[in-house]
């Protein structure tokens, strides 16, 4: 099918003003209404917001492509805009978006959609193709720009298309290098069209052969042949999802991100033919494994440690929201008991709430270490990772014990891999049944007891001990002491420390001012990281990802109802912005709260039990000073997400 017999000119609007991404999307909709493509207009518009909640579909370069495959379209159809002042389209380069194409698919078992998309993906890499859209003055004209182009770009595919059937007859060598690649992105759509073709254009630009593997929605095309790999240079894998590579092995190769792709090509294929690439030694099977592979690996350690820990944080989230909503409900449903030790279970509804909110909690750690293992090492670690962050809480470790055993649970499980590479044949099967879990298990019980959890108990007790000795000290660095604790590991020892402090010297103390001021530095110290998360995503937006900010009222009821475990995600993620920015916030929240004599007595609560708090307009007042602070801090120094 062609683009042209799909885009009709009652469905093209080349003078589009449109102010924001929500306005596109409906303009674009009304448009291929108006071709006769739709049996449910409004359906079909919820299909492709959806669709966009699952990510943007501006691919960058100043172009969007939104698309839907629903019941509500009755046969394939195009619909394209021009917005030449541009549109914020949350475009993954975040540039403003000028040139839009819709496509309506039907719900059938033909995946219409995505044929269209990776030809026009790829013919939109074409600079000259772009600016001849543009300059279009008629949608007559602006079809017929789109015509010639596809009869180019359909010559190119059948041409790919012999080549990969004369797999066994490749083409004769030539007296240029040759370079091969691998390009893939997580949806398989636009961006692994786009990257394969800016290399391929570099490519020629350069004078060299060249030749792209895509590995896309429609399966892999232009495969590379034995031939190939032995005949190349080197090889260049830009890819955000796990590909083959252990055919690489033996040869230069450059690990990348597909958008490198699409913005370095030229940066690329001059490695390879520097021969600066380090030669690929790996023997796992995808780009996964081999971005730990001895030296291989070109991406930085920073990006590596970040889609790990990317893996863990995005598995724990629903424990960490589901379970503080809870304990929040708990909270406000047993408010009779503010100011009691057992505030938040004086009710069956309240305590069941609490219980069932407190288990969610306690697999928190567990579940980001498993999975951060099982990001490094596949499925046979993540069982390893799981028993290291429950040994991790048990164990007084907390957070940073969970963030050790899933890297720790990971890296077992490549070193057991290559122990046993070699083992016969007959017992390969009992690697992930056998071998794997019981190795890992014994290794991590060994490591996690007696490497991590020691030294960090003992350093808990040394916390406590000082803690103790500061009791006649100032009440102001006090205060700036506990409520800075609060915030170093969320929820982890350093925290916990802090917080059976202020609830046994509170207990001591029976209501006196010093006293009950430290659990108020506590409290007010555990509620600033979330709310300062929170006010941070508001203020500066394009510091955080769509999938976060998703969680700005989340993190605000988290911080409100003193659940500091609602930053957890966060600084899993980013910790060396994250952590600091809180722990300013909140050491100055808690020294205010001392400077103000504002005292505390119930150990939890947060806002729940603020009228039970002395001077509490003023503790309310520190709260906000000390969660800006933060927020303001986390703004500055945070990098945007591309970058971390």
């Amino acid at each position: 099918m062609r683009i042209v017999d799909l885009l009709k000119k009652q469905s093209i609007d080349l003078n589009a003003v449109i102010t924001d991404k929500p306005s596109a999307i409906d303009h674009l909709v009304d448009l291929m209404d108006k071709g006769g493509n739709l049996n449910n207009k409004e359906e079909y518009r919820k299909g492709v917001f959806a669709r966009e909640k699952e990510g943007s579909t501006g691919i960058g370069e100043g172009i969007a492509i939104p698309h839907c495959k629903t019941a509500a379209v009755n046969e394939p159809g195009l619909a394209s805009m021009i917005v030449r002042g541009g549109v914020d389209y949350e475009s993954l380069d975040d540039e403003p978006a000028m040139l839009f194409f819709l496509i309506a698919a039907p719900d059938t078992g033909a995946n219409i959609h995505l044929e269209v998309l990776s030809r026009l993906s790829r013919m939109l890499m074409n600079d000259d193709f772009r600016d001849s859209l543009m300059n279009a003055a008629t949608p007559e004209e602006y079809l017929q720009v789109i015509d010639k182009a596809e009869a180019e770009q359909l010559e190119e595919e059948k041409e790919e298309a012999a080549q990969e059937g004369a797999e066994t007859a490749p083409a004769a060598p030539t007296d240029k290098p040759y370079v091969i690649a691998v390009t893939a992105c997580p949806t398989g759509i636009a961006h692994t069209y786009m990257a394969a073709e800016a290399l391929e254009n570099k490519g020629h630009a350069m004078g060299i052969d060249i030749k792209v593997e895509t590995n896309g929605s429609g399966g892999v095309k232009n495969r590379l042949t034995a031939e190939d790999i032995t005949r190349a240079v080197g090889v260049i894998v830009a890819c955000d999802k796990n590909v083959p590579t252990e055919r690489f092995s033996g040869k230069p190769v450059v690990f990348t991100k597909v958008a490198d792709g699409i913005k370095e090509p030229e940066k690329l294929i001059q490695e390879v033919l520097n021969g600066s690439v380090p030669v690929f030694h790996g023997t796992g099977s995808s780009s996964e494994d081999v971005t730990l592979a001895d030296g291989a690996v070109k991406e930085s350690v920073g990006r590596q440690v970040y889609k790990h820990l990317m893996n863990g944080v995005s598995h724990m989230l629903p424990f960490v929201i589901g379970g503080g909503i809870l304990i929040a409900l708990a909270f406000l449903f047993d408010m009779q008991n503010a100011g009691n030790a057992n505030f938040g279970s004086g009710t069956p509804l309240a305590a069941f709430l609490k219980n069932v909110g407190g288990l969610s909690f306690s697999m928190m750690m567990p579940i980001l270490a498993g999975f951060i293992a099982m990001s490094i090492g596949e499925r046979p670690a993540l069982m390893p990772g799981l028993v290291g962050g429950f040994l991790a809480t048990t164990g007084g470790s907390g957070f940073f014990g969970a963030l050790f055993a899933g890297f720790i649970g990971g890296f077992l499980i490549l070193f057991l891999k290559k122990i046993f590479a070699h083992i016969p044949q007959a017992l390969e099967g009992t690697k992930p049944i056998l071998i794997y879990p019981v190795l890992g298990l014994v290794l991590m019980g060994i490591i996690m007891t007696y490497i991590i959890n020691p030294p960090t108990a003992m350093f808990n007790v040394w916390l406590s001990d000082t803690l103790n000795s500061m009791t006649t000290s100032s009440r102001i660095i006090l205060g700036l002491i506990l409520g800075g604790m609060m915030s170093i590991d969320f929820g982890g020892p350093i925290n916990k420390a802090a917080y059976v402090f202020g609830t046994a010297s509170l207990m001591s103390a029976s209501g006196q001012a010093v006293s009950s001021g430290i659990m108020a530095s506590v409290m007010i110290g555990g509620m600033v990281p979330p709310i300062a998360i929170a006010i941070a995503m508001i203020i500066f937006k394009a510091k955080f990802t769509k999938k976060e900010r998703q969680s700005t009222i989340t993190n605000f009821i988290m911080g409100l109802s003193f659940i500091t475990e609602g930053a957890i995600p966060f600084a899993a993620s980013d910790p060396l912005h994250v952590i600091p920015s809180c722990a300013i916030g909140s050491a100055i929240a808690g020294a205010l709260s001392m400077f103000f004599n504002c005292t505390l007595p119930a150990p939890h609560g947060g806002i729940f039990v603020f009228g039970v708090v002395t001077n509490w307009p003023m503790y309310f007042v520190s709260l906000i000073i000390g969660a800006v602070i933060a927020a303001v801090i986390l703004g500055v120094i945070r990098k945007r997400p591309e970058q971390i």
